[in-house]
């Protein structure tokens, strides 16, 4: 079905707005939503998108292109230094061992030619950036194990794309190019003999180097003058399509380009206001993105040899996931975190489409077999989400530090605690050792491994795994126990685990950590009392440590500031009941801060003139109180 560009957008964000909510729904994750509502308006489904769906699939790749220039921003020097161990190590030898195993899989069980082999070997050995990072970013996973080594791998990858495409213009020598196909894009490089083609790549990445330097700083400097954020945000756009597009003219990936000038300017003094400037787009048309690969998958292909798909993409998928387990036992991933590294990283990704229409306008493979690897790449982009969900719902509750950690420990533990702590970073942490050393033990519910073999090794009773699970609370002790602690950062997460608790365990007395004042209405209307909010105490702390370094009475401070958290605790309960009728709520919290003025006039005059010296010797009292 053909329709104008906003007919098209309508239904594309119309797919990703209903799919996207049952996949998370699910517990699935954003990207197979995404996937199955481009699959789902193809034209092998619906048929509301057809032929045009290729063209959507351009432009939707800006949102690669955005993604890699922020991953290039986060590769300063110090941080590539700083993880360089990492990167090398595990990185490179993913790459390595993966190609060498893949190579003679593609060159004797599926009769590829030397050249292609060994064009197809590096491109399959590069996973897809964009679904880890998202799956990272959605399941709270950046800051374990399985979540760094992942990262660090993958920037190895982005780096690598840079000498594989300038090996490829090599790897045509000797092959038939004379012979273009109709629906080849035309480009500079194509049209040169491979050594000059290797040297054009080599001088445009040097050029986009000596630019982000000596052009695009200064530039900048000269736009931050004006004061005009929206100026400011048009040059963030005008950067990377600019920089994409020269790469595209001369035959190299755009995306390539954006990663280039991201490391560029990563020392740059504006690099947190590019990143502010870009993300909201990066996040937007990566989601195109993914519904335009479900929209474009060639299912005539996938239909007309199942087997041969299904096996070929699990075969390369089962390769990659081998080397990746290896490694991650070789740099002592714990068993869970080993599995998780290697489901991650096993599919391939969106850079082997590139990597591959490249070999294609080089004429490395032909068209028969470069649209079977299209295709093969898409179905491991789809099968990499649902393995995930699998490894999470199935194999990690029975996985990990259950094996690496001796229970021997555990066994001698008959009581049952009377508080949970679901989440022990730095809040639930603070919380627990408090406890602790007031004779309170706790059991502690963290889905970080690191953490969980630490708290151990301390001698706390710790469970692994996600505290929303209903088989896992009850395996703390959820039933007998009287408190439990929700110190979980993720608020989605936080109102999953009231919810369960509330319908299973009504008798555990919930106490929730949240971030702000709207979360804390959101734990109100769910019945929940004693909500803390993160930032209330330490703020007027604060202000505390301020006025007593004015002078103030640190006594009358504390008192003072003891009397405000209870009337600002007060005054959430009451903003609470109302904040769903707009007018109504701005003017509660008028009358809210009339009170609180209110309040603070009255603090001046009890400083001025009451004589408190609790706390103080008298050569810190007020001029004013000892002249009363």
């Amino acid at each position: 079905m053909n329709g104008s560009i906003l007919q098209n957008s309508v239904i594309f964000l119309g797919a990703a707005l209903i799919c996207v909510p049952i996949a998370k729904r699910l517990g699935i994750g954003s990207v197979i939503g995404y996937l199955f509502g481009g699959i789902l308006i193809g034209p092998f489904v619906l048929g509301w998108v057809g032929s045009e769906g290729e063209d959507i699939m351009h432009a939707a790749e800006f949102g690669v292109v955005m993604m890699l220039f922020l991953i290039g921003l986060e590769l300063n020097p110090q941080s590539f230094w700083n993880m360089r161990k990492s990167i090398l190590g595990m990185g490179g030898a993913q790459m390595v061992f993966t190609s060498l195993l893949i190579f003679p899989f593609l060159r004797y069980f599926w009769d590829f030619s030397f050249n292609a082999s060994v064009a197809i070997a590096l491109s399959f050995a590069m996973s897809s950036t964009a679904i880890v990072l998202q799956t990272l970013k959605e399941k709270g996973l950046s800051q374990t194990q399985a979540g760094r080594a992942s990262f660090a791998v993958l920037l190895l990858q982005d780096i690598a794309v840079i000498p594989i495409l300038a090996l490829l213009p090599l790897l045509a020598i000797g092959t038939v190019n004379n012979t273009k196909s109709e629906h080849d894009h035309p480009n500079f490089i194509s049209d040169l003999d491979a050594g000059y083609a290797t040297l054009v790549i080599v001088g445009v990445v040097l050029f986009i180097y000596l630019a982000g330097r000596f052009l695009i700083n200064p530039f900048l400097h000269f736009i931050a003058k004006v004061r005009m954020r929206e100026l400011f945000t048009i040059s963030a756009l005008f950067i990377v399509i600019g920089v994409s597009w020269l790469m595209e003219q001369v035959g190299i990936s755009p995306a390539l380009g954006a990663f280039m000038a991201g490391v560029v300017l990563a020392n740059s003094e504006f690099r947190h206001e590019l990143e502010s400037n870009v993300e909201p787009f990066k996040g937007v048309l990566l989601g195109l993105f993914f519904t335009a690969v479900g929209s474009t998958i060639n299912f005539d292909i996938i239909f007309a040899q199942p087997l041969n798909i299904i096996s070929f993409v699990l075969s390369i998928m089962f390769i990659k996931a081998l080397v990746l387990l290896v490694i991650g036992q070789f740099f002592r991933l714990t068993p869970d975190q080993d599995i998780l590294f290697a489901l991650l990283l096993a599919q391939l990704g969106e850079f082997a489409f590139v990597l591959l229409a490249t070999a294609r306008q080089l004429n490395i493979t032909d068209a028969v077999s470069s649209d079977f690897l299209m295709a093969s790449v898409t179905v491991s982009m789809i099968l990499s989400p649902i393995l995930l969900y699998l490894n999470e719902k199935f194999i990690a509750p029975r996985f990990g530090v259950k094996e690496s950690l001796s229970l021997a420990a555990m066994d001698h533990i008959e009581e049952e605690n009377e508080v949970i702590i679901a989440g022990f970073g730095h809040f639930g942490s603070t919380v627990g050792r408090f406890l602790r050393a007031n004779g309170v033990y706790a059991t502690v519910l963290d889905s970080d491994s690191d953490r969980v073999m630490l708290l151990r090794k301390m001698g706390f009773k710790v469970f692994y795994g996600d505290a929303t699970r209903l088989d896992l609370l009850v395996a703390a002790g959820a039933e007998k126990a009287k408190v439990l602690i929700c110190a979980i950062d993720d608020p989605e997460k936080s109102m999953e685990l009231v919810d369960i608790v509330q319908k299973h365990f009504p008798h555990l007395k919930i106490f929730m950590r949240t971030k702000n004042r709207y979360y804390a209405y959101e734990m109100l209307d769910r019945g929940i009392e004693n909500v803390y909010r993160e930032t209330l105490e330490t703020s007027v702390n604060l202000g505390v440590d301020v006025l007593h370094e004015m002078g103030l009475r640190k006594y009358t401070l504390t008192r003072k500031a003891s009397e405000f958290i209870k009337h600002d605790k007060e005054s959430t309960k009451k903003l609470a009941k109302s904040r769903h009728d707009h007018d109504d709520y701005i003017l509660r919290v008028k009358e809210e801060i009339e009170w609180q003025e209110k309040l603070l006039s009255e603090d001046i005059t009890f400083f001025d003139f009451k004589h408190d010296t609790a706390w103080e010797a008298p050569s810190r009292q007020q001029p004013s109180a000892k002249a009363s």
